[in-house]
């Protein structure tokens, strides 16, 4: 029997002498039994590994360096607090990413505050809440941000769109020119002066280039370009760095990429980056229950579980890939489809997967689910969101309850 993939499961996961997966030290299946399924369980430790690797990685070569969480990966108090016990910074995309950061235990100081549309009341919440760092996006939100109470105080950086185009799925790339995301090269100097007529303190630049992405040399360009602009005491290259979603993807080492990142930065500037994904993509996994099994002859077997395009959109939203098992007979060679349960014919979360002999009442499990599940969960069909649990030394913890019907009815008027 093939035992989890280190590359695509949660770090220390195993077979224990039952067959059956184990992480954090809790078997699965009795995952499944105590808290229902569908489920996101993390293995705690894990992420903890991940944000040391980073911090480790710029400790060995600069001074200093700012590590920033970019939370809309796995937008949770449990999560950040590890992160912020780890020394990382937290950056956010919405009032609602800032509310949890805050309640986190994220240092205001320390949150850097993104997005391409910010409201006014977002932007006030911010300014409110005491934000260090608010990278503006557009000729609109500079002039929006300097009339807000407190804007004249206010540390901005300036999102640059640098024309860079990494391999990766369209709806992922971000640094092309032709994106909804910041100035083009060719508005930066105007930009810079709007800034600076607006009273507000221009600290840095940023950059997003997109996410998934394998390619160093990528980020290496990605550093020129924005050195090349001007001298700033802050330098933020974003995030992106890909992970394992299947058994055969070898995405760079957290060391490389560094490596590559600071190769472009100029001496005495400060780097910045903002992993999401690498930190906690691999650290999670969602249990399933096999509810039916449907073998057309000629054609294929579909496995039906009992979530889907709810607690996972993104094979519907990007093509992306997974891999999926048995939770007590891995390595299986039945080739199989695994079907969402919603009512849409696109509700599928595996299109190839391989599985021992499914039938209904297994616990199924698929890895690499620890990044953009949970954060972007919805009720469609109106079903009642997973629970998230994390696992750490054979204990596990509830630290987002399962959903409720009545609170689908919690907002109704």
């Amino acid at each position: 029997m093939a035992g989890p993939s280190g590359h695509v499961f949660p770090l220390g996961s195993r077979l224990n002498e039952a067959g059956r997966l184990e992480i954090g030290g809790c078997d699965v299946i009795e995952l499944a039994r105590e808290f229902g399924t569908p489920a996101y369980v993390y293995a705690e430790d894990d992420i903890r590994t991940r944000a040391r690797a980073y911090m480790d990685a710029f400790r060995a070569r600069v001074d200093r360096f700012e590590v920033i969480y970019a939370s809309k990966a796995f937008p949770c108090t449990a999560a950040e607090r590890i992160l912020v016990e780890e020394g990382l910074a937290c950056d956010v995309a919405s009032g609602g990413e800032l509310h949890i950061a805050l309640a986190a235990g994220f240092d205001p100081v320390r949150i850097y505050m993104h997005g391409n549309n910010k409201t006014p009341a977002e932007l006030d919440y911010a300014l409110q809440a005491g934000v260090g760092q608010i990278v503006v996006d557009s000729f609109d939100e500079i002039d929006r941000l300097a009339t807000l109470p407190g804007a004249r105080t206010q540390r901005v950086m300036l999102r640059v769109t640098p024309g860079i185009k990494p391999e990766t799925h369209q709806n992922i790339q971000t640094g092309q020119e032709d994106s909804k995301f910041g100035f083009g090269l060719a508005d930066v100097g105007a930009a810079i002066e709007r800034v600076g007529a607006a009273g507000l303190e221009l600290v840095g630049l940023h950059a997003h280039i997109g996410s998934q992405i394998f390619e160093l040399d990528v980020f290496e360009r990605l550093a020129e370009v924005l050195s090349g602009i001007g001298d700033y005491p802050l330098l933020n290259l974003g995030g992106g760095l890909g992970i394992s979603y299947t058994a055969d993807q070898r995405p760079p080492s957290v060391e490389d990429y560094v490596e590559t990142l600071l190769a472009g930065v100029p001496t005495g500037v400060v780097p910045l980056i903002e992993p999401g994904r690498s930190l906690v993509g691999n650290a999670g996994v969602t249990l399933y229950t096999v509810g039916t099994v449907k073998r057309i002859p000629g054609v294929r077997t579909y496995v039906s579980v009992d979530g889907g395009m709810s607690d996972n959109l993104r094979p519907m939203l990007y093509d992306a890939v997974y891999e999926a098992e048995i939770a007590d007979r891995f390595g299986g060679q039945a080739k199989c489809r695994i079907a969402g349960m919603h009512c849409e014919s696109g509700d599928i979360l595996v299109r190839q997967a391989k599985l021992d002999d499914p039938r209904a009442g297994d616990v199924l499990v698929i890895p690499a689910t620890g990044a953009y599940g949970h954060a972007m969960a919805n009720n469609y069909n109106a079903v009642p969101r997973p629970p998230v649990v994390f696992c750490r030394d054979g204990d596990a913890r509830v630290v987002v309850r399962r959903e409720t019907y009545d609170d689908l009815l919690a907002r109704d008027a």
